[in-house]
């Protein structure tokens, strides 16, 4: 984790010891917080933000569709109702395994008898380092409100000038990465440029904007059926996206990015490719994957350490298919929520701690306007009737009853007028690192 400039620096005091210390409240360190809080189990969760984010809908944030507000909740209101958690906003610099404690990045020291670590994940750029400058990715509010002040301003800077070709660059969008998160990306930008902003310009036309989706590999969403894939490549088409598969990318520059021996200039690149577990886990010393997920055995704990857990994106659990679990916050979900139950028991009545099994409720992603997919197993669904499931089952994962109200009449509303009221350009929406860069975030990246 990065260190925050305005954290207060505390004297190196005697470390401050809890029975279970939670990094990361993501999904997987929120369910696991409730359970132990449940049973009455001294914990102290530790996160380098104040908030809860739902991650899944982050999309929406950066293409105007939702405010931040709607998709993130405080930590501290989730989970103040159990007396034996508390919550600490602090960031770990270091995990010494040798005194059983973190260092934080304000000085202070935090012992443990039990660890779970639940950072999450962050970009994976596949080597490529210099391409997080110009190609940002999404995982924190703040780069969804700094990709939402890009895109906006293209459209802006492109009403201003007079160059046709500056006009077309400035209205040239490139997503690279073809899984859930970059079709969505896709479509959502397309939906923005077509029907909303359409009728809010005079010199350029944001319809003309072209919304461009690299994916190396054969096809999009790959994860899914062939049928699924194909679906959503017709529904993108059909709302103007140019999809380019088996297209890896070789170069991102400034305003420009090269793929499939051609240069396209361009005014805004994301990044929607790839994923690596936190740095943080590393620091654990246990067995990792190319990744960096630390592999984890059944009880989810990290092999050849005593009473260390991981969970979500940061863990490689095999699951019954011999594979690595994915990165779903229902994995998530599900993994803190059996390992906060099984601990307790653990620590309650000495019951020997449970193996975890995974039950897949299936994959979903939204392609755009009354458009999605669903599909788990053989059982597949399409169009509007998987876009109203989709809708249900992520109003139903948000934390807080009003954020469940708010969010269900702003998209009535959307869909009623091909309006988004988040269209706000701020000062403080284009701070942060340059061009993308940002640091490890504890969020999860699907619903699934």
């Amino acid at each position: 984790m990065i260190a925050r400039d305005d954290m207060p620096v505390a004297d190196p005091v005697t470390p401050r010891t809890a029975r279970v210390v939670i990094v990361g409240a993501g999904f997987a360190g929120l369910e696991a917080a409730k359970e132990l809080g449940k049973a009455g189990v001294p914990v102290i969760l530790l996160d380098r933000q104040n908030h809860h984010l739902f991650q899944p809908l982050l999309y929406q944030v950066a293409t105007a569709a939702l405010s931040a507000p709607d998709v993130a909740e405080p930590i501290r209101k989730v989970l103040r109702r159990y007396e034996s958690v508390q919550v600490l906003m602090g960031e770990v610099k270091r995990i010494d395994m040798t005194s059983r404690s973190l260092d934080l990045t304000d000085g202070s020291c935090l012992a443990f008898d039990y660890l779970i670590l639940a950072t999450g994940a962050t970009h994976s750029y596949f080597g490529h380092h210099d391409w997080a400058r110009f190609a940002p990715g999404l995982k924190t509010l703040a780069d969804a409100r700094r990709i939402r002040a890009n895109a906006l301003l293209a459209f802006e800077r492109a009403e201003r000038t007079v160059d046709p070709q500056e006009q077309a660059r400035q209205m040239t969008i490139a997503i690279v990465g073809g899984g859930p998160t970059g079709v969505e990306l896709a479509g959502s930008l397309a939906e923005l440029s077509r029907f909303t902003l359409a009728r809010d310009f005079r010199s350029v036309r944001p319809e003309a904007a072209r919304v461009m989706l690299i994916e190396a590999g054969p096809r999009i969403l790959s994860a899914f059926s062939e049928k699924i894939s194909g679906y959503a490549l017709k529904r993108l088409e059909k709302l103007g996206v140019e999809v380019h598969t088996n297209t890896p990318v070789e170069a991102i520059e400034k305003d420009r990015i090269t793929f499939g021996g051609q240069t396209v200039p361009v005014g805004l690149v994301l990044w929607a490719a790839g994923v690596a577990a936190s740095p943080l886990a590393a620091q654990l010393g246990a067995e990792t994957d190319d990744a960096g997920r630390v592999v984890v055995d059944e009880t989810m704990q990290a092999k050849g350490l005593r009473n260390v857990f991981v969970v979500g994106d940061a863990a490689n659990f095999t699951g019954e298919d011999g594979k690595p679990l994915p990165g779903l916050a229902q994995v998530a979900k599900q993994q803190g929520r059996h390992l906060g139950r099984s601990l307790s028991r653990h620590l309650l009545d000495g019951s020997p701690l449970a193996p975890f099994t995974y039950h897949g409720r299936g994959n979903t992603a939204i392609v755009g306007r009354h458009a999605a997919v669903f599909e788990q197993g053989r059982f597949k669904l399409t169009g509007w009737v998987a876009w109203l499931s989709w809708a249900i089952i992520h109003v139903y994962l948000l934390v807080g009853f009003q954020h469940r109200l708010m969010v269900s009449l702003q998209w009535l509303w959307r869909y009623l007028t091909f309006e988004r009221g988040a269209r706000v350009i701020t000062d403080d929406s284009l701070e942060g690192p340059p061009e993308g860069a940002h640091a490890p975030s504890t969020a999860k990246r699907r619903a699934g």
